[in-house]
């Protein structure tokens, strides 16, 4: 009787093995990848700045986090002169991403546009292109350097040839990215020129700044704290904000001009 006992129990048991193996293979299961990217993918502040070789440019690392796209680390840094930037750089890390995202949705879409107020934006050191006593006056934050600068550059000077109530406001703010556009930002303001303007976007060499050009300092500045991260960056006579280059027509569209 005793054995017949025992071997009831070793059956019962060998029939609910599985089930309490599986059991304890969920109470005991270690660390996975998710839904949660965070769970496998860590990136600190000192790892980022020698990513991206913050030191270099004498920058530091401010937040990071997830971008809005999978398999992206979003981080902010700013410059020595305080400015704020934005890359990413890949799960992976082996590589670094510049520029912005637009969602699919906002394709065909007026871009979403923040307002600044202008009585914080002084005109008086600024160069002008077109007529100063135009009723509408547009600012551009500008980079000698930048090529989508030259190609706004371009747009401006057909727009002129063509309307006379219109002037643009240009505020020199060399990026970071671009070693040389500093000093030719100053060699420009000291002498409030159009044409070493028209000059620096052909790519000719400039005389070297004979003043100290503290104007290119303070729009630096101005632009940090206005949120202005590229260049151009338009702000239209309604404060309204716009980064990045637009054509002719595109412009007289948003500015509700026929």
């Amino acid at each position: 009787m005793k054995k017949s006992l025992i071997v009831l129990l070793l059956v019962i048991f060998a029939q609910a093995a599985p089930g309490l193996a599986a059991e304890n293979a969920f109470a005991f299961q270690g660390a996975g990848c998710g839904q949660d990217c965070a769970s496998c993918h860590t990136l600190s502040k000192d790892e980022a700045k020698k990513l991206i070789k913050a030191d270099v440019f004498k920058a530091e690392i401010g937040n990071i986090k997830m971008s809005p796209i999978k398999g992206l680390w979003e981080i902010e840094g700013t410059t020595k002169e305080g400015k704020i930037f934005i890359v990413y750089v890949d799960f992976a890390k082996k590589y670094l991403v510049e520029g912005r995202f637009t969602p699919l949705e906002q394709l065909g879409k007026p871009p979403e546009m923040k307002k600044v107020d202008l009585a914080g934006i002084p005109l008086a050191d600024a160069i002008v292109m077109g007529n100063p006593m135009a009723k509408t006056r547009i600012i551009v934050f500008d980079d000698p350097d930048c090529p989508f600068c030259k190609r706004l550059h371009e747009e401006i000077k057909k727009l002129l040839n063509e309307r006379k109530d219109i002037a643009f406001y240009i505020k020199l703010y060399p990026l970071d990215i671009h070693p040389d556009a500093y000093e030719k930002s100053k060699a420009i303001v000291c002498k409030k020129s159009v044409q070493l303007l028209d000059d620096a976007f052909a790519g000719k060499k400039l005389p070297k700044p004979d003043c100290k050009a503290r104007e290119v300092d303070e729009n630096i500045k101005l632009g940090k704290s206005l949120g202005i991260t590229g260049t151009p960056t338009l702000i239209f006579p309604d404060g309204r904000m716009l980064p990045g280059f637009v054509d002719g027509p595109t412009l007289l569209k948003m500015l509700g001009i026929k």
